[in-house]
């Protein structure tokens, strides 16, 4: 079977990236490998002491974060994709790239929307470095307002 790695991050074209993946997943028969990363400085906050952590902070967020996940899977496996999901905290980038080695993903889709910098505007700057970095090809889908 083919596999597909989808990372998601919860953003307003989130939508948008789901819609073409398993458009892209229901043309190859694929299954979809739905990935989100969380980042490690959750529950980290300045105060009047400088940095604190709040562990509660970052359990109620990874809480929070799984519960879209999953409301994602649901509706990718609603389309008659087979798909299965994984949350995790680190650097996206690694976690992505390591997630679909770990898989035997045939292809990462990731959307092109981007957050700083002219190149990034177009890709992101995640988007970027994965496909400078994957050793298999990424579909990137244009995500637009």
């Amino acid at each position: 079977m083919i596999n597909i790695v989808l990372p998601v991050d919860f953003g307003d074209k989130t939508e948008q990236l789901v819609e073409g993946a398993i458009k892209f997943a229901k043309q190859l028969g694929a299954k979809i490998n739905l990935i989100h990363v969380a980042p490690m400085e959750i529950g980290f906050a300045i105060g009047d002491m400088g940095y604190q952590y709040f562990p509660e902070i970052e359990e109620n967020e990874i809480r929070e974060e799984l519960v879209l996940l999953n409301k994602i899977n649901q509706r990718i496996l609603s389309q008659d994709v087979d798909c299965e999901h994984l949350l995790k905290q680190g650097v996206a980038k690694d976690i992505i790239l390591e997630y679909a080695d770990n898989k035997n993903a045939d292809y990462i889709v990731m959307g092109s929307h981007g957050r700083s910098g002219i190149y990034d505007v177009f890709v992101g700057s995640l988007t970027k470095g994965i496909t400078r970095d994957s050793k298999i090809p990424v579909l990137v889908l244009p995500i637009h307002e």
